[in-house]
């Protein structure tokens, strides 16, 4: 398959309330957009989301990183996919945008074997961080959408406060999940989740940096550990494991270089799929890709529920067709590849 064209478009998106977390402040969340054409009129979208807050690469970066295959004359499919020395983000929006255009292919000629409706995928609620009170009316919001799994931006002021108060806002029932985003140092760690464990807490994302400090905090806690900054590839995973330093790896494609990637990655240990913040092209993919590990994970295999139902955070989209929320669950557009059509007006009104 040949490429015709490679259009590249930097956009941005605003948040309904802006996006606190220990790493920073966020108004509006930068991506990038990749738009492939074959030579016989199919398309397929991808999307960058640099992992701004967490010291990675740039937007122009990624955008100077996708521009290289913006020519005038038509490449080839292998040409894409063998690119190297990218930047994961960009990686990720050529994988998924050539997935995505396979499988419109395969719909066109009538070879996709897809006749079940897409399955849901079950969400948790991510509640950024604030003054306690603030924090439990938000998961009161969410409860009432039908949410039963939370997660807690931590470290950035009234942590254990904040922790109680959905609790008790939300009920002994619901499930809860912390995520820390590095920004504790190993005994801090320690004294935190040590006052957490008599609120139940599923697990605990990224409390520390480091694999090895991740050990320590593992060790000291009966709260299971997720990696997430610390696993990027599958010899992290591979370290993990040998160290004792979690149990589970929240994943983002745009983190790991696109689906393939996460899907190895989840070969290696338990993981479910997180956002990165990103736009409707994003997520759809790693709508797919959370289906896939659950198809495939063995029965005795925990279930997480996928950090994926960002897309309320935001005030608007760029897609006429979308996921949908309901319930707690991720609804993945019907139609072939991805599913996601994009509004070309609205795509405009956010280019930056």
């Amino acid at each position: 398959m040949r490429i015709a064209s490679v259009e590249v478009i930097p956009y941005s998106l605003p948040f309904r309330e802006a996006y606190v977390t220990a790493r920073g402040r966020l108004d509006r969340r930068e991506m990038v957009l990749l738009r492939l054409r074959s030579d016989d009129g199919l398309s397929g979208l991808g999307e960058a989301v640099p992992l701004s807050l967490r010291g990675g690469v740039s937007l122009k970066q990624v955008v100077d990183e996708l521009e290289q295959f913006n020519r005038i004359e038509p490449i080839e499919e292998s040409e894409l996919e063998s690119a190297s020395s990218l930047s994961a983000p960009a990686h990720c929006a050529i994988a998924t945008a050539l997935l995505d255009l396979r499988s419109r292919r395969s719909a066109a000629e009538g070879k996709s074997s897809a006749t079940a409706e897409p399955r849901p995928v079950p969400c948790n609620a991510t509640l950024v961080a604030g003054d306690p009170s603030a924090v439990a009316e938000d998961a009161l919001r969410w409860l009432e959408e039908g949410f039963s799994t939370f997660k807690l931006k931590l470290g950035t002021g009234d942590d254990v406060g904040q922790v109680r108060a959905v609790r008790e806002a939300v009920g002994p029932e619901a499930t809860i999940r912390i995520d820390a985003n590095a920004s504790w140092d190993v005994e801090t760690a320690k004294r935190i989740l040590a006052e957490l464990e008599l609120l139940d807490i599923e697990l605990v994302e990224q409390p520390v940096s480091s694999l090895a400090e991740l050990a320590d905090v593992a060790s000291a806690t009966s709260i299971p550990v997720a990696g997430d900054e610390s696993i990027e590839t599958c010899a992290d995973a591979e370290e993990a494991i040998r160290l004792g330093a979690c149990d589970v790896a929240g994943l983002k494609l745009s983190k790991v270089g696109g689906p393939e990637a996460t899907i190895e990655i989840a070969e290696v240990m338990p993981c479910f799929l997180s956002s990165a913040l990103d736009g409707p092209v994003g997520i759809a993919a790693a709508a797919q890709v959370a289906q896939t590990l659950e198809a495939t994970a063995p029965p005795e295999s925990p279930r997480f529920a996928h950090g994926l139902a960002t897309q309320r955070l935001f005030a608007s989209t760029i897609a006429s067709v979308q996921c949908e929320i309901r319930g707690g669950m991720l609804y993945p557009p019907e139609g072939p590849g991805l599913g996601v059509e994009v509004d070309e007006a609205a795509l405009e009104a956010h280019r930056l």
